[in-house]
């Protein structure tokens, strides 16, 4: 197996009484997807926020080529590399979708913005912008208001503005839901082009995307890991059956 990029060691994060995660380890490769699989309630959010920083883990640790990052805020752990999207759709309305993709490429510049300075004329923003949105396949939307745009392409505005960011690591939760099957079939295309210059953690409900896109699946039940293999491994696999108890079980095929 390749080296890691990324490393969960042993996490394990309470809620009181709740352990949502349970001594979690997980390693994400570059040019890799990695899904990570549950049924709802298994801990697979609170995992992608242990690794973004949203929460900070009880126990364990995690490693970001070779440095320690347990302790990091979110924001530093964005600027390492790091970028992260979240189940419900996170993008101004109001704005257009180049102004969207443009705000967050200025969040990488190495310092402030004067106020008296025109956004538009930042080239190194607008330029990662552009290609921000040529990556996540919707440039041509690009003058439009983001509110207007369907829900999918939201969702791929909302990756988009990830991208701007040029991370390493892509933890992407749920990018699919709620879409119809005509977008889903396009985020898996934009998808599957991004696997090859990221290493990307993507929890799924939709299996035909999950066996289209990974090359390793590990699946979580009550904060634990049950399983860890190839997408074959995974649809052979008693103990995922009857964690899903027929919710997928079909689907696996």
């Amino acid at each position: 197996m390749p080296k890691p990029i990324l490393e969960a060691r042993a996490l394990t994060r309470r809620f009181g009484g709740l352990v949502a995660n349970d001594n979690v380890s997980l390693a994400l490769v570059h040019g890799e997807v990695h899904a990570l699989l549950g049924p709802n309630g298994a801990g697979k959010s609170t995992f992608i926020n242990l690794l973004s920083g949203d929460l900070e883990a009880n126990s364990g640790s995690i490693v970001f080529k070779e440095r320690e990052i347990t302790h990091y805020r979110p924001d530093r752990r964005s600027r390492l590399g790091i970028g992260r999207s979240f189940q419900r759709t996170n993008i101004f309305p109001a704005f257009t979708v180049f102004e969207n993709c443009r705000l967050a490429a200025q969040s990488r510049r190495p310092r402030a913005l004067s106020v008296f300075a025109v956004a538009d004329e930042d080239a190194p923003s607008c330029e990662r912008a552009h290609r921000a949105l040529a990556l996540a396949g919707i440039a041509d939307h690009a003058g439009r208001r983001a509110g207007a745009l369907s829900h999918g392409a939201q969702r791929q505005l909302e990756l988009a503005m990830v991208l701007a960011t040029e991370p390493e690591i892509l933890l992407l939760d749920e990018p699919l839901a709620g879409m119809a099957a005509d977008e889903s079939n396009r985020m898996v295309e934009v998808l599957r082009r991004l696997a090859d210059g990221h290493a990307i953690l993507l929890v799924e409900h939709d299996m035909d995307a999950v066996f289209a896109l990974a090359h390793r699946i590990t699946v979580m039940v009550n904060g634990q890991i049950l399983e860890s293999g190839t997408p074959t491994q995974i649809r052979g696999s008693v103990a995922v059956r009857q964690a899903y108890l027929g919710e997928a079980e079909t689907s696996l095929e």
